[in-house]
């Protein structure tokens, strides 16, 4: 039974993977259709179509409206961070930078969640977690400027800034996670139900729509359904079929080399020895960072 447990988990984690390695590639093409904040109302309102499915076939509804209830200004607030701020954050990052070095900045997720669990949480700070942090950080500093570190004018530094921002609000949205004990599907429907209609209002208001061709709005609904929606539940499957969930969270690695591939030969992006290099930094010091870790790990921020 453990190893069949174990090859589904295995199976569940490889499908997020793949299906997260496409999520650059999908948000560099809805961007050519949408602005940030039309992108975001769109897809988070399709994930609470998918989520809202999802929890009415496991629970129903009623579960749903006895865990808000419970604690109203804590999915408010949650809601807030994600979708709402971290993805407008996102997408706005990819908006300014190539997805070839958004993408790979925002796998120093784990390094932001060290330091904030250190602020929050009060856990200890290893040294293993130090050499990825510098290690991370050193690989963003190569991605950013493309390996010229005399000639800092080409870097988009407004958008590396909003990648790396990303990351800390992901790890604020998991921190605050951790002091809850509501059923994950549970709550991250609650979070983009309870964002999507003030989105779509201030989309409306502030930007208006436009015609839109079907591509975009194919491109859109990709986005909410697997970067905002079903692969977040195969990830947790998977989490909670492993015996051993350190195996399954080293294979969220792999997902970043393949988006680079889909980046070069869908969008027909250049991508750099620099990039390539910088890539390689971050995911040496998370792994040295994840090393013999036995406890499970967020899914991730991209």
């Amino acid at each position: 039974m453990h190893l069949k447990n174990e090859r589904h988990a295995i199976g569940y984690a490889l499908i997020a993977v793949l299906l997260w390695s496409t999520v650059a590639t999908a948000f560099k093409l809805t961007l050519n259709y949408f602005s940030p904040l039309q992108m975001l109302a769109v897809s988070a309102t399709v994930s609470a179509l998918v989520l809202g499915v999802l929890v009415a076939a496991r629970q129903g509804f009623k579960q749903v409206a006895t865990t808000f209830s419970a604690h109203p200004w804590y999915f408010l607030a949650l809601g807030a961070i994600n979708p709402v701020v971290y993805y407008l954050v996102l997408f706005e990052a990819y908006a300014r930078l190539p997805a070839s070095q958004a993408q790979p900045l925002n796998y120093t997720w784990a390094i932001a969640l060290t330091f904030m669990a250190a602020i929050f949480l009060k856990q200890k700070i290893r040294k293993r977690d130090w050499t990825a942090c510098v290690l991370g950080y050193a690989g963003v500093l190569v991605i950013a400027t493309q390996g010229n570190f005399s000639d800092f004018s080409q870097t988009n530094w407004a958008g590396v800034g909003l990648a790396l921002l990303s990351t800390f609000l992901w790890a604020s949205y998991w921190i605050l996670n951790t002091r809850h004990k509501s059923e994950p599907v549970t709550t991250l429907f609650l979070c983009f139900a309870l964002a999507s209609p003030p989105l779509l209002i201030a989309a409306t208001m502030l930007e208006g729509w436009h015609t839109v061709p079907w591509q975009g709005w194919l491109a859109v609904s990709y986005v909410g359904v697997f970067e905002m929606g079903i692969t977040f539940v195969f990830w947790l499957k998977a989490m909670r079929l492993a015996t051993n969930t350190s195996t399954i969270s080293n294979l969220i690695f792999i997902s970043p080399f393949i988006s680079l591939v889909l980046l070069s030969v869908i969008l027909d992006e250049s991508i750099g020895f620099a990039t390539i290099a910088g890539l390689g930094f971050i995911v040496t010091g998370l792994l040295i960072q994840q090393w013999r870790r036995r406890e499970s790990s967020p899914p991730p921020a991209l």
